[in-house]
């Protein structure tokens, strides 16, 4: 079997936290392989560390309009010599990258309307037909590809003591000492932005019904005005978090009892740190971006057709379907399990 396999997953951080996974996996099947990853810079951070991974490669945006910067990542993945990649990406960049790797065996997907696109079907030569649907699973299946039939999700995402310590210092600032919520408000794309006086009225209805507050968290400055908003409207039931990098952040996610967000990056981060999450999907299929495992809960109402799929950056209204009623119903089916949980803990 191959001496070293490298995942090549670049962006965005949500897609790349659900191929986790493929790495866990790796290791658990390959326990003497070496296994790297490349990828950018924002997600770099989340995946360095783990365990599983022998080898991290850490690339920019600007690595693909600065010859320079691309020929010295290809001898960096040259030397390092892989035997194998894997293209979780399915791009013309990600495949670029494979091949320059220079390894001779180099995985990828079939042509569809999320995998397989652009050249990248050209610069992988290995192709591999995917069935699943969701993120997760169809990057399990191209280890089929490696004789790998392993349908076991563990994502095992790291955590530091300098982490541990800030989240323990941010909610002993807030005064949070029971069970919370998080809220997060922000995306990356302006359709998979939920209004901030939705996410109010759930807050809301958290604190007074099961006497849960919320802490709501941002990224920039556009976020934490919308999450201010939300906090002056949740009727004393939210809390405005301080900013925070994305491993602040994973930390402070694990010690909530119940997440709330639309399909963004923090969202499939709660998925992998194991809070229970409620993820609201505009655009984009919900079967392949939900969050993942049974005891997490997606919401769509509106997708959009197959005639707009160029407009999934843009078109509001799948969102905008989502009301506040479809939100507090499945916040209230999360919250009984957990005080069956506890009720069973004490």
């Amino acid at each position: 079997m191959a001496k070293r396999i490298l995942i090549v997953r670049l962006s965005a951080i949500g897609d790349s936290i659900l191929s986790v996974p493929v790495l866990t996996s790796l290791r658990r099947n390959f326990p003497t392989a070496e296994i790297g990853w490349v990828t950018e810079r924002a997600s770099a951070q989340l995946i360095e560390g783990h365990a599983a991974l022998d080898k991290l490669f850490v690339t920019s945006k600007s690595t693909f309009k600065n010859p320079r910067e691309l020929w010295a990542l290809a001898n960096q993945l040259r030397q390092w010599k892989p035997d194998i990649t894997l293209d979780l990406q399915g791009l013309t960049k990600s495949s670029l990258i494979a091949w320059l790797s220079g390894a001779k065996s180099r995985c990828g997907f079939h042509q569809g309307k999320f995998d397989g696109r652009e050249l990248s079907t050209w610069f992988n030569n290995q192709l591999f037909q995917a069935d699943a649907e969701h993120i997760v699973d169809r990057g399990l299946e191209l280890l089929g590809l490696l004789g790998v039939n392993d349908k076991c999700v563990e994502f095992h995402l790291p955590e530091t003591e300098q982490e541990i310590e800030f989240a323990d210092q941010v909610l002993q600032a807030i005064q949070f000492t029971g069970p919370f919520a998080m809220v997060n408000v922000g995306a990356g794309w302006p359709s998979k932005i939920w209004p901030s006086d939705r996410y109010a009225s759930v807050a809301k209805h958290l604190g007074q019904i099961w006497g849960v507050p919320s802490l709501v968290v941002w990224s920039g400055e556009q976020e934490r005005v919308a999450a201010e908003h939300v906090v002056a409207q949740a009727g004393g039931f939210a809390q405005l978090a301080p900013s925070t990098t994305l491993t602040q952040l994973r930390s402070l996610i694990r010690r909530s009892c119940l997440f709330l967000g639309s399909d963004t990056g923090p969202m499939h981060l709660s998925v992998a740190v194991g809070t229970p999450t409620v993820g609201m999907i505009g655009p984009m299929p919900i079967k392949r971006v939900r969050p993942y495992g049974n005891h997490n809960i997606g919401i769509q109402k509106e997708r959009l057709p197959e005639s707009k799929l160029s407009d999934r950056k843009s078109d509001c209204v799948p969102m905008l379907s989502i009301q506040i009623e479809d939100v507090i119903l499945a916040c209230d089916t999360i919250m009984s399990r957990f005080d069956q949980t506890q009720a069973k803990a004490s």
